[in-house]
Protein backbone atom coordinates (compact mmCIF):
# COMPACT_ATOMS: atom_id res chain seq x y z
CA UNK A 1 0.00 0.00 0.00
CA UNK A 2 1.54 3.21 -1.07
CA UNK A 3 1.16 6.15 1.63
CA UNK A 4 1.91 9.66 1.12
CA UNK A 5 5.82 9.06 2.23
CA UNK A 6 6.15 6.50 -0.99
CA UNK A 7 4.52 9.56 -3.30
CA UNK A 8 6.96 12.12 -1.90
CA UNK A 9 9.92 9.87 -2.52
CA UNK A 10 8.72 8.60 -6.19
CA UNK A 11 8.20 12.06 -7.03
CA UNK A 12 11.40 12.95 -5.74
CA UNK A 13 13.04 9.65 -7.61
CA UNK A 14 11.31 11.23 -11.23
CA UNK A 15 12.58 14.94 -10.60
CA UNK A 16 15.92 13.82 -9.71
CA UNK A 17 16.03 11.54 -12.67
CA UNK A 18 14.51 13.68 -15.11
CA UNK A 19 17.28 16.92 -14.01
CA UNK A 20 20.03 14.26 -14.03
CA UNK A 21 19.41 13.58 -17.53
CA UNK A 22 18.96 16.96 -18.28
CA UNK A 23 22.33 18.11 -17.21
CA UNK A 24 24.21 14.76 -18.34
CA UNK A 25 22.75 15.59 -22.11
CA UNK A 26 23.78 19.44 -21.77
CA UNK A 27 27.42 18.38 -20.55
CA UNK A 28 28.08 16.05 -23.29
CA UNK A 29 26.57 17.41 -26.44
CA UNK A 30 27.94 20.53 -28.17
CA UNK A 31 25.31 22.71 -28.90
CA UNK A 32 25.95 24.60 -32.33
CA UNK A 33 23.55 27.37 -34.43
CA UNK A 34 24.11 27.61 -38.22
CA UNK A 35 21.34 28.43 -40.69
CA UNK A 36 20.61 24.69 -41.52
CA UNK A 37 19.78 24.22 -38.48
CA UNK A 38 17.81 27.08 -37.98
CA UNK A 39 15.46 25.99 -41.63
CA UNK A 40 12.23 24.40 -40.77
CA UNK A 41 12.40 20.45 -41.36
CA UNK A 42 8.86 18.74 -43.48
CA UNK A 43 9.69 15.41 -44.48
CA UNK A 44 13.51 16.10 -45.58
CA UNK A 45 12.11 18.43 -48.80
CA UNK A 46 13.69 21.87 -49.21
CA UNK A 47 11.42 24.37 -48.17
CA UNK A 48 10.04 26.60 -50.46
CA UNK A 49 7.90 30.32 -50.38
CA UNK A 50 6.59 30.90 -46.62
CA UNK A 51 7.60 28.16 -44.11
CA UNK A 52 5.75 30.70 -40.96
CA UNK A 53 1.70 30.72 -42.04
CA UNK A 54 -0.89 30.35 -40.16
CA UNK A 55 -2.63 27.25 -40.01
CA UNK A 56 -6.60 26.81 -39.36
CA UNK A 57 -7.59 26.26 -35.81
CA UNK A 58 -10.15 23.92 -36.90
CA UNK A 59 -6.96 21.43 -37.08
CA UNK A 60 -6.04 21.50 -33.77
CA UNK A 61 -9.74 21.87 -32.28
CA UNK A 62 -10.24 18.30 -34.52
CA UNK A 63 -7.07 16.34 -33.11
CA UNK A 64 -8.55 17.85 -29.19
CA UNK A 65 -11.55 16.46 -30.07
CA UNK A 66 -9.75 13.01 -31.46
CA UNK A 67 -7.55 12.98 -28.42
CA UNK A 68 -10.97 13.62 -26.02
CA UNK A 69 -12.49 10.25 -27.59
CA UNK A 70 -9.29 8.41 -28.12
CA UNK A 71 -8.61 9.03 -24.34
CA UNK A 72 -12.78 7.67 -23.99
CA UNK A 73 -10.71 4.06 -24.56
CA UNK A 74 -8.86 4.22 -22.17
CA UNK A 75 -11.66 4.18 -19.29
CA UNK A 76 -13.54 2.26 -21.42
CA UNK A 77 -11.74 -0.94 -21.56
CA UNK A 78 -10.98 -1.15 -17.86
CA UNK A 79 -14.71 -0.87 -17.24
CA UNK A 80 -15.14 -3.73 -19.61
CA UNK A 81 -13.18 -6.04 -18.00
CA UNK A 82 -14.57 -5.05 -14.49
CA UNK A 83 -18.72 -4.15 -15.59
CA UNK A 84 -19.82 -8.09 -14.21
CA UNK A 85 -18.18 -7.64 -10.90
CA UNK A 86 -19.14 -4.55 -10.33
CA UNK A 87 -23.18 -4.84 -11.83
CA UNK A 88 -25.35 -1.98 -11.82
CA UNK A 89 -23.10 0.24 -10.54
CA UNK A 90 -20.63 0.21 -13.16
CA UNK A 91 -23.38 0.46 -15.91
CA UNK A 92 -24.88 3.55 -14.02
CA UNK A 93 -21.30 5.28 -14.07
CA UNK A 94 -20.66 4.53 -18.02
CA UNK A 95 -23.68 6.38 -18.57
CA UNK A 96 -22.61 8.75 -16.97
CA UNK A 97 -19.24 9.16 -18.26
CA UNK A 98 -20.88 8.69 -21.78
CA UNK A 99 -23.23 11.79 -21.08
CA UNK A 100 -20.38 13.78 -20.15
CA UNK A 101 -18.49 12.95 -23.78
CA UNK A 102 -21.57 13.47 -25.76
CA UNK A 103 -22.26 17.14 -24.03
CA UNK A 104 -18.70 17.96 -24.73
CA UNK A 105 -19.13 16.38 -28.64
CA UNK A 106 -22.41 18.78 -28.46
CA UNK A 107 -20.30 21.89 -27.16
CA UNK A 108 -17.51 20.69 -30.33
CA UNK A 109 -20.66 20.88 -32.60
CA UNK A 110 -22.08 23.80 -31.94
CA UNK A 111 -19.02 25.40 -32.04
CA UNK A 112 -18.16 24.34 -35.42
CA UNK A 113 -15.01 22.22 -34.30
CA UNK A 114 -15.95 18.82 -36.50
CA UNK A 115 -16.42 21.52 -40.13
CA UNK A 116 -13.84 21.13 -42.78
CA UNK A 117 -15.14 24.26 -44.41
Amino acid sequence: MMGPVSMIVLTLAAVTFSVIAILMSKAVLKGSVNKQKLEPYECGIPTTGKTWIQFNVGYYLFALIFLIFDVELVFLYPWAVVVKKVGVLALVEIIIFFFILFLGFLYAHKKGALKWS
